[in-house]
């Protein structure tokens, strides 16, 4: 990586259970930064264990931003992340720090990197129709329906994709314009500094799966399970609800609703972390520029500091 042009935002991505944070950690001990989260479920109040969130050490160790700005009711969107992140970026700067935009959320650093498109808002009535036909169709046949009106963002889609095969139909029913072409159109300046994207991809994959296990594991120990019972009686929650579909969130509340087991509970929240990283890792290998690390390498750290020698020398 060479040395900066303009102001820079250092951008650390990577699969769920790839050591981002930890990582973020040991690079904040060295150069002088401010972790920017990059995770749409850390932006809630009281969802701590299921977001692997820093804890309240971690945050007064290091300036962290993003973290625990709404109640779990209420929406975030990627436009939002992009106006926050563009923000906190320039005013890190100015104070002479390094901005670290840190997590997994792809869609919300695309958005950062390529802008947004204007699609249709939430339409409730839509929205209800569409779980509607999937409680009574299932999700695999409204995939198949997307792939006749949307064949482009239902090719990249999971049949067991919930929420993104809601949305995109959502779009169409609205709108009548498929969404693939709607994110075509893009209409937003470039951030106004520069971008210096890093990843951690794990060079054996079999060994992120054991680390997810035994992530999700650690997770329901510490009380994922109670942590959401808490969640349901202090807030007007539903699963619809974007806080509520978070993998490990959305299969704790089907727990709780009685739809299977504590052991079904565990699989089924590992199997749907296995897909958000293989996701993750499926948008990383189209970003075009990016340095990426074995998350699995002993050297990750030293690797990625000398990386980033331009901080220490400006």
């Amino acid at each position: 990586m060479g040395p900066p042009m303009q102001s820079s935002a250092v951008l650390l991505m990577g699969p769920t259970a790839s050591g981002k944070s930890l990582l973020a950690m040991e690079i904040a001990a060295r150069l002088p930064v401010e972790i920017v989260s990059v995770d749409s479920a850390q932006v809630y109040r009281g969802m701590d264990i299921g977001t692997a969130k820093p804890g309240a050490a971690e945050q007064r160790e290091v300036p962290h931003h993003l973290i625990d700005l709404l109640d779990p009711t209420e929406p975030y969107s990627a436009a939002r992340f992009r106006a926050d992140a563009v923000r906190l970026v320039t005013e890190v700067a100015a104070r002479g720090r390094i901005p670290l935009l840190v997590g997994g959320t792809m869609l919300y650093f695309k958005a950062l990197r390529d802008g947004l498109s204007e699609l249709p808002s939430a339409d409730a009535e839509v929205r209800a129709a569409i779980d509607a036909d999937a409680r009574s169709r299932g999700w695999p046949a409204l995939h198949a329906e997307l792939a006749r009106v949307d064949p482009e963002s239902a090719a990249r889609l999971e049949p067991a994709d919930a929420q993104r095969i809601q949305r995109a139909l959502e779009v169409f029913r609205v709108s009548g314009t498929p969404m693939s072409r709607q994110l075509a159109v893009r209409d937003a300046a470039p951030p106004p500094f520069e971008l210096r994207p890093i990843a951690l991809v794990p060079g054996d994959r079999s060994a992120l799966h054991r680390r997810i296990e035994a992530r999700f594991d650690a997770m329901l120990a510490a009380g994922l399970v109670d942590e959401l019972k808490g969640l349901r009686a202090r807030y007007d929650l539903h699963p619809g609800l974007p806080s509520m579909r978070c993998v490990g969130y959305r299969q704790a509340w089907s727990y709780l609703e009685g739809e299977y087991s504590r052991d079904e509970l565990r699989d089924r929240g590992v199997f749907a972390t296995r897909q958000l990283a293989k996701r993750q890792l499926t948008w990383l290998r189209a970003w075009t520029g990016l340095h990426t690390f074995d998350c699995f390498d002993p050297q990750v750290a030293r690797k990625v500091l000398a990386a980033l020698q331009w901080a220490v020398e400006a």
